[in-house]
């Protein structure tokens, strides 16, 4: 009796909770609010179970309670009764099952119109990837992933130096307009789940998992890593900014393509000079060697980037945290190898800075000024500033026209008219690139400054080693 008076507590408090407690689905703010009637839907049916068999317990309990006297009966089958839970218990799967097949199939399918955004996730932050002016994005591969190229765009693709790059865990995105999110992981598996979208999808290492929806409502909403993904994964949290359509297109102008992005790592010629001067000025050139050979500390050739050994035997990289830390406090990480000897420096910012640049530069600008003519300083030159990056020198078609013969070469331009590559000309296109454009190649290239002795330097190189059989 007791018994099923508790029982039946039970099913009427749970019933009761449901209905007082405040633990509700929130608002909704996308196209998919049949994600919330379907998930209603099954609590429903799995509610109305619940309380039938909570109901049927209290009956057989109370009805069937022990009485002095009373035997069981035996009664091994009762056909009547399989036959109402068979039918009962399939009817209630198909009005579980078959509303979120349906909602599934408009899931996969995404409208034409949708706009495409990449969500990057790695541990344990989140990066994103928008289209730029010709709307496509462009292709990657992990084995591209760098500091320089940190989403592992293919530079042979001319599609993915317009594309946008959100370095930041916030995101903006308009209202009323459909997106597909293209999901990718740098590492472990994640889960890119916004609540208020009521969408999430798995971004699973090796390769791209999608989802679309609509942002229908402006705001601020949480972005969340929805699958444990190490010890760190609570860090894994952006926002979404859902904006009107002339807000975001305000932010997206703010925002840096893939090509700028490079050309701001890039350091100009001047700030490698005077960082070579300040190296000089510092006496740092007297126990670090440009060439490879071994003095009092490691040598500068291909410095930046390297990993070293030190003697604690722990491996560091050569960035700017770890240039700087070496400069002013030179004890601290000592490489494998060489004595503590060098004394702490501090440097103004400035010439920190500069010091940094000539530093990235490749050992062909830190070689300048031993060059032996012209053509040997145009060849560091253009190698230090990244033009060989999208022009080839064998003949292969990159980003840009290939070098190979382009001195004196006949080009073919966008607008129909043909252009003989010469000094003028040469100018020009670094001044200016997109002035005058080359047949098949995109508009993709910055502008860029030099002093007249580097560009004499560069078309001597140009003229002296590019000319046209």
């Amino acid at each position: 009796m007791w018994v099923a008076a508790a029982l039946l507590v039970v099913v009427v408090g749970s019933v009761a909770f449901n209905f007082l407690t405040p633990w509700w689905f929130g608002e909704v703010a996308s196209n998919w609010g049949s994600i919330d009637d379907t998930v209603l839907l099954t609590f429903w049916v799995c509610g109305v179970v619940f309380i039938l068999i909570g109901l049927l317990l209290v009956f057989s309990v109370y009805k069937y309670r022990f009485r002095q006297g009373t035997r069981a009966r035996y009664e091994p089958e009762n056909t009547r009764l399989e036959l109402w839970l068979t039918v009962g218990t399939t009817l209630g799967v198909v009005a579980m099952l078959g509303p979120g097949l349906f909602v599934w199939d408009e899931f996969i399918r995404v409208p034409p119109e949708a706009s495409e955004m990449e969500v990057f996730g790695e541990q344990w932050r989140w990066r994103y990837r928008l289209p730029g002016t010709d709307g496509k994005l462009g292709t990657t591969d992990i084995g591209n992933i760098s500091m320089r190229n940190p989403f592992g765009l293919n530079d042979d693709d001319p599609n993915g130096f317009d594309d946008v790059l959100i370095q930041s865990a916030e995101i903006h995105l308009p209202v009323n307009v459909p997106v597909k999110a293209l999901l990718r992981s740098k590492d472990v598996i994640h889960d890119f789940f916004v609540p208020q979208f009521r969408v999430k999808m798995d971004l699973v290492p090796g390769m791209v998992t999608y989802f679309w929806f609509t942002p229908t409502k402006l705001g601020e909403f949480e972005i969340l890593c929805a699958e444990y993904c190490g010890s760190s994964h609570y860090l894994m949290r952006g926002v979404v900014h859902v904006d009107r359509p002339e807000e975001y297109q305000v932010w997206l102008q703010s925002q840096p393509t893939y090509a700028e992005m490079l050309a701001a790592a890039r350091p100009s010629s001047r700030d490698i000079a005077a960082g070579r001067t300040v190296a000089e000025t510092n006496g740092c050139l007297a126990c670090h060697s440009l060439d490879g050979s071994q003095v009092v500390g490691p040598t500068w050739q291909g410095l930046w980037g390297r990993s070293e050994k030190l003697a604690d035997g722990s491996i560091v990289t050569v960035d700017e945290a770890y240039v700087r830390e070496s400069i002013v406090n030179p004890a601290a990480k000592i490489v494998d190898g060489f004595a503590p000897v060098m004394l702490a420096y501090e440097l103004p910012e400035d010439d920190m800075q500069t010091l940094l640049a000539f530093l990235r530069s490749t050992v062909s600008v830190t070689s300048m000024p031993a060059a032996n003519g012209l053509a040997d300083v145009g060849e560091a030159l253009v190698q230090s500033q990244g033009c060989l990056a999208c022009h080839s020198l064998d003949g292969r078609k990159g980003v840009g026209p290939t070098w190979q013969g382009l001195w004196g070469r006949a080009e073919d331009l966008t607008d129909g008219s043909t252009v003989v590559v010469d000094a003028p000309y040469f100018k020009e296109s670094i001044e200016l690139p997109n002035a005058k454009v080359v047949k098949g190649f995109a508009p993709v290239m910055l502008p860029y400054q030099f002093t007249d002795e580097e560009f004499e330097a560069m078309i001597a190189y140009a003229v002296e080693r590019l000319a046209a059989p």
